[in-house]
């Protein structure tokens, strides 16, 4: 999956100085001017953002990694980096209508609609259907979705190109970090509005980073039906506080993101493959409540066998292997838009 691939591939954790020039880097030019997008391309935009909606959904699985897979992580970290104060200078260089084309050219703001407008279509038209798949058919849904994660950890293991001790033990501490947040034990309470915006913040941060989903950080905070609710009711105080957080903390954390992937892609990449790794203890097929027996809060991952009602190996490894078929196909897909 060679999209993922920056021309300055690090072999150790180096110093920034002593990185090949960021001119070779993908992340340190300016964001493609969205003009350069024709109907085909932006067409694909809006369908891999309808895939990370699709996945965010889930709490468990990042859109983050499926941005990953897709080929378009470090666009749309180097489009939402270029957010900020400076726009203001960008604009008043040319002033007017060209100076309002000039912002949106800097921010590739075509990109970032499209693939908003993919996300919320998914959000919007596919949240109440996987709510009722995550409550009925938790089995079904959840296979499907370890096959995808799986798949993905071994489509971008691939992509470090030479193992070193920092490198592996990057991508141990991502694992560890994502199984740690996984285990952790969920909160109860009646979010506020600041909560929600706090939540927002951190979720996120969590959807951007691959292999931590955003929607099971919603899920710790206890936030998570409120917002669930708040799409299905349209409750549009909820919705923009939520997005005022999510906007707050995307344009903080994906500076740091932006710095290191141009600098240390490679060990960014074990880390990041770490978390992917990690979030398998998440979305292991296999769960009971506290007694052993099926519940919506079932959250204890059980051995197959030991499933109550049993492990149906021909249901769970097809939808595996569907799971995994597809994010091959998106990898390539990826690849090829590249």
């Amino acid at each position: 999956m060679t999209a993922l691939k920056s021309p300055q591939q690090d072999d150790s954790l180096v110093e920034p100085s002593t990185v090949t020039s960021t001119k070779s880097s993908s992340l340190s030019h300016e964001p493609a001017p969205s003009s350069k997008d024709g109907p085909k391309q932006l067409l694909a935009i809006y369908i891999k953002g309808m895939t990370m909606g699709a996945a965010d959904v889930v709490p468990g699985v990042s859109g983050g990694t499926i941005a990953l897979i897709a080929g378009i992580y470090e666009r749309l970290i180097n489009a939402i980096s270029s957010i900020g104060p400076h726009l203001w200078s960008v604009f008043r260089l040319q002033g007017g209508v060209k100076g309002l084309l000039a912002v949106w050219r800097q921010v590739d703001a075509t990109f970032l609609l499209f693939l908003l407008l993919g996300i919320g279509t998914s959000i919007v038209t596919l949240a109440g259907i996987i709510k009722g798949l995550l409550e009925h058919q938790p089995l079904l849904i959840w296979s499907f979705f370890f096959g995808l994660v799986v798949a993905t950890v071994l489509i971008l293991l691939t992509e470090i190109t030479r193992w070193t001790v920092a490198r592996m033990g990057l991508f141990i501490i991502g694992a560890i970090a994502a199984v740690a947040i996984s285990s952790l034990p969920l909160l109860t309470t009646t979010p506020s509005l600041p909560y929600l915006f706090f939540a927002g913040a951190i979720a996120i941060c969590a959807m951007i980073l691959p292999g931590i989903s955003g929607s099971f950080i919603l899920l710790l905070l206890g936030a998570y039906d409120t917002v669930l609710e708040a799409v299905h009711s349209f409750n549009l105080t909820i919705i923009f506080t939520l997005m005022a957080g999510m906007l707050t903390g995307l344009l903080l954390f994906t500076r740091m993101l932006k710095w290191l992937l141009s600098r240390y892609y490679q060990a960014t990449l074990a880390l990041l493959t770490g978390f992917i790794a990690g979030s398998l203890v998440k979305v292991w097929p296999w769960k009971t409540d506290s007694l052993g027996t099926l519940a919506t809060e079932a959250t204890h991952n059980v051995a197959p066998w030991l499933y109550p009602t049993g492990p149906h190996w021909l249901t769970t490894l097809g939808l595996m292997l569907i799971g995994a078929i597809l994010v091959s196909l998106l990898s390539w897909w990826g690849h090829r838009s590249s």
